[in-house]
């Protein structure tokens, strides 16, 4: 099923832009609007319409994407009342944020006893991934509104379907404090082996190609940490969000998350200590510097 041609998006930043470029790109028509000025004509640069509001984003779309930093935003945005009244019983809302899988959940609820159904698609792959359309996709949802985003979200990257809505979410949660959790060890034991004298490069060469391997010492290490440009251009105050939110669902759940928590810890540690803008891959520097004071 491809009836999805017009696209609206809010929320313009590091994911939203590059997303919109690419969707332009493979012919959609999209609209956006972002609260920057700035970001907005950037859209037009590359393809797409400028919206005054997020009711003029959504005003005629087949499809609303919301590209925004967490649920609270997200429920914001949502009660805007222009916004509610421009969405009508065929659209779809889809969240491709980081947002929290209970709170989506209800959010589909309400959204549905107006006739309006919500997806949730958050993404894996940082911007460079969505620069180059090869993020992975964790869509949450009925099968039917699936299958009529897959080919619009397939000019993205890898489409996935996770489940029912609200399952992208705590999938991607799941995923990224996995992620934290292996980047941090991974981190704390290549500074290991180079204080006892091994090189880096040779350590990631042999981790590479033995158990101890993941996208951490992959891709992160050798392309964002040991060149020193920690650009990958995701958050460390996101990351440890998405780390939050997978440990509050398995307490919700009743799920016991030990580890879970105590990287949660270590990585607000890390946030507390470090600049506001901070890359996340920068806690291997902070690792390296915070050893190297205990010394």
């Amino acid at each position: 099923m491809n009836d999805i041609t017009s696209i609206g998006i809010i929320g313009l930043g590091n994911m939203g832009l590059p997303i919109a470029t690419r969707l332009a790109a493979a012919g959609y028509t999209v609209t956006g609007f972002d609260v920057a000025e700035a970001a907005r004509a950037r859209l037009v640069e590359h393809g797409g319409r400028a919206a005054d509001t997020p009711a003029d984003a959504a005003a005629g779309a087949d499809a609303l994407i919301l590209m925004l930093p967490d649920s609270t935003i997200v429920s914001q945005v949502m009660s805007d009342a222009a916004l509610r009244a421009t969405l009508s019983r065929n659209q779809l809302v889809v969240d491709m944020g980081s947002s929290e899988p209970v709170r989506t959940r209800s959010l589909a609820a309400e959204l549905d006893a107006d006739g309006v159904a919500l997806v949730d698609a958050p993404v894996s792959g940082g911007v460079s991934g969505a620069t180059a359309g090869t993020l992975t996709i964790m869509v949450g949802g009925a099968a039917r509104n699936v299958e009529r985003l897959t080919p619009a979200l397939s000019a993205l990257g890898r489409v996935r379907h996770a489940g029912p809505v609200g399952s992208g979410h705590a999938i991607k949660a799941l995923n990224n404090l996995i992620s934290a959790t292996h980047l941090w060890v991974t981190s704390e034991a290549i500074l290991t082996g180079e204080k006892f004298g091994l090189r880096p490069e040779v350590m990631l060469e042999i981790i590479n190609g033995s158990s101890g391997r993941s996208g951490s010492s992959e891709n992160k290490w050798p392309n964002f940490i040991l060149p020193g440009t920690f650009d990958s251009g995701f958050a460390l105050r996101l990351m440890l969000k998405d780390m939050k939110t997978a440990t509050a669902l398995a307490e919700q759940l009743g799920m016991p998350i030990e580890l879970g928590e105590a990287a949660v810890a270590e990585w607000t540690r890390a946030a507390e200590a470090m600049a506001p803008a901070a890359d996340h891959t920068e806690v291997a520097r902070y690792l390296a510097q915070e050893s190297a004071v205990r010394m």
